[in-house]
C-alpha cells in the first residue's frame, strides 16, 4: 500500500506526498470501518459490468477488493519482474504498472484491476485532503499544498484577498497541532 500511494501522490519540488500524510493509515483506518465492509451498499448479485457511471459493481466489499487486488498485483509483479513484488520493483517500473491498470490494458484474476485502481486512486486524493482525525493529512501537508486554511469558524476576514495567497496556518477540526494536549 504505501508504494501504490507513494507513486499515485509522491514526494516532489512542491512538498510531502502520500507517504508523509499518512495515506495509507486513512485507508486502513477506513478499511477497518463500516466503508471496508461495504455495509451501506448493495452487495449481492448478480454482478455485472456496469457502465462508468455506476461506479464500482463487484462482489468483493472494499476492504475485500483491496486484499484481492494487492495479491493480484504482488503474483503478476512476480511473473514479470523475477520472483519480485510491486513494492521492489523500481519507480519506474510502478509507475509503468499503474499506467497499465489504468488504461485497462492489464487485469488481475478474480478481480477488476480497473475497479481497484479507480478505488485507490479515490481513497488515495480523500487521505491526502481529509481532516487529520481522520489518520490521513499528517500535519496538514495537502492542504498547506493547496493553500486551504482548514476548518476555521469564520471566513469573513480572508474572503476579499482577489486571488492572493492567503497565508495563515491550518486549522483542523481539533484545533491547531499546538493547541492539542496529549
Amino acid at each position: 500500500m504505501d508504494a501504490l500511494v507513494g507513486r499515485l501522490i509522491p514526494t516532489d519540488d512542491l512538498g510531502p506526498g502520500a507517504r508523509e500524510a499518512g495515506v495509507v493509515d486513512f485507508i486502513d483506518n477506513q478499511l477497518a470501518g463500516s466503508f471496508g465492509r461495504g455495509e451501506r451498499w448493495y452487495m449481492k448479485g448478480p454482478f455485472a459490468d456496469g457502465l462508468k457511471t455506476q461506479g464500482y459493481q463487484g462482489e468483493h466489499p472494499p476492504a475485500g477488493l483491496y486484499r484481492t487486488a494487492i495479491a493480484a498485483l504482488d503474483d503478476h509483479c512476480r511473473e514479470r519482474f523475477e520472483g519480485r513484488t510491486f513494492a521492489e520493483l523500481q519507480e519506474d517500473d510502478q509507475d509503468a504498472i499503474l499506467s497499465e491498470i489504468e488504461d485497462e490494458e492489464l487485469d488481475f484474476d478474480g478481480v477488476s484491476a480497473a475497479a481497484f485502481f479507480a478505488m485507490l486512486q479515490d481513497n488515495t486524493v480523500e487521505g491526502f485532503f481529509c481532516d487529520p482525525i481522520y489518520g490521513g493529512n499528517r500535519d496538514m501537508v495537502g492542504w498547506r499544498l493547496v493553500g486551504f486554511p482548514g476548518a476555521r469558524y469564520d471566513y469573513r476576514d480572508y474572503l476579499d484577498h482577489n486571488g492572493e495567497p492567503i497565508s495563515i496556518e491550518p486549522v483542523g477540526l481539533t484545533g491547531r497541532a499546538a493547541w492539542n494536549v496529549d
